[in-house]
């Protein structure tokens, strides 16, 4: 009997599978790819049309480029320019790439602090700038003006994708108008705007300044913008002071004289030496500060006890009378004054050396700024107490 033999079915050659495998891959990576270059493109269209996700870059540091690129001005000078640019990234919508540094004005830096034990020390301190994160809150100043600094992984990934980007990148752009770069789609479409501001300071480019309404930023945000632990021993100190007034008094720097061609002493402030001595002081602030209050005095003023005739009125106070709080902390003394100014903020009644506007109170009633004339200085009692 014959049997049929059941036929086995031809199994697929080796090759085949390969094949089949090979064209599988090549299907997945090609959907990759796509995939990528479709992710890659929205993320850029993204990167462009969201509000803050543009840049502003102004420099290296504050006032650099500009003629201050080899000096170093003051923590006030400095400032006026940085709430400049801030103003100008809130402006355009931008985020703002801020120095990582800050340099420090070694006028500005004495060692000694006003009336504690070593007061006399003329020593500068060997630190010639200091990180801006020790001075100011990145993050909460964020909440007004997105701000990044410029050593920071971010702002590295906008270099780079500026540079993958090419002519919707990046642009260099100097002597332009804040309103053309915000109107004008040549610069408002760009990611990053590297700006070459004012040769002479930042500030320069808001000298419309005194248009009011021309101030985006008021001179108050910086100085609330303090680094947290600043701000926390501020906190400290004034729960310490209860309820109490404040005084800065701004010597050094702004008594300076110079002798004319005959020989005759002048200053750009004629009156302030007179009126920041402790006589003339209880004279002027009487009628603000009652007797038996609590007076916090702030000051460059370098001679010691030199505001010692005011305690026969007052109960005087000194960032020194709290150095358990400050020496732990202080690295500088722009990081004092800092402190010192959020003290004074705080005051019920806060006297300035120079009127910023016309509603603040103030111990002399010469201008701080743009004046140019050298006049001799003024002693005699313009009135009586």
């Amino acid at each position: 009997m014959a049997f049929h033999r059941a036929s086995k079915a031809k199994p697929k050659s080796a090759r085949s599978r390969i094949l089949l495998l090979a064209a599988a891959v090549t299907a997945i990576a090609l959907l990759l790819l796509f995939s990528s270059l479709l992710s890659t493109t929205v993320s850029k269209a993204n990167l462009l049309q969201q509000p803050f996700e543009k840049y502003l870059y102004w420099g290296t540091r504050i006032d650099c480029p500009g003629k201050h690129c080899r000096s170093c001005e003051g923590l006030g000078h400095q400032e006026s320019s940085l709430r400049c640019a801030l103003e100008e990234a809130l402006f355009l919508g931008r985020t703002f790439v801020m120095p990582s540094g800050m340099c420090i004005n070694p006028i500005h830096n004495k060692k000694g602090i006003l009336h504690s034990t070593n007061a006399s020390s003329e020593e500068l301190w060997d630190a010639s700038s200091c990180a801006m994160d020790s001075l100011y809150d990145t993050e909460l100043m964020s909440d007004t003006v997105p701000v990044i600094l410029d050593n920071s992984k971010e702002w590295y990934r906008v270099l780079s994708t500026s540079m993958k980007l090419g002519a919707r990148g990046v642009a260099h752009v100097g002597g332009v108008s804040r309103f053309e770069l915000k109107e004008n789609s040549r610069y408002s479409d760009l990611l990053l705007i590297n700006r070459t501001a004012s040769p002479l300071s930042w500030f320069m480019e808001c000298k419309d300044r005194n248009n009011g309404s021309a101030i985006m930023l008021p001179y108050s945000f910086l100085p609330s913008m303090a680094a947290g632990k600043l701000r926390d021993a501020a906190e400290k100190i004034k729960a310490l002071l209860g309820d109490y007034d404040a005084i800065h008094v701004r010597r050094g720097d702004k008594i300076k004289t110079r002798k004319d061609r005959f020989g005759v002493v002048r200053s750009l402030h004629p009156h302030l030496d007179r009126d920041t001595r402790p006589e003339f002081m209880l004279c002027r602030i009487a009628k603000w500060v009652p007797p038996g209050r609590t007076l916090f005095i702030a000051s460059n003023e370098r001679t010691p006890g030199f505001f010692s005739p005011l305690s026969a009125r007052y109960r005087l106070a000194y960032s020194s009378n709290y150095s358990h709080i400050l020496d732990p902390l202080i690295e500088n003394n722009y990081q004092l004054f800092m402190i010192e100014r959020l003290i004074m903020m705080g005051a019920k009644t806060f006297i300035r050396t120079f009127k910023e506007d016309e509603t603040d109170l103030s111990l002399t009633d010469d201008p701080k700024k743009n004046t140019k004339l050298w006049q001799i200085p003024v002693y005699n009692v313009d009135e009586t107490c």
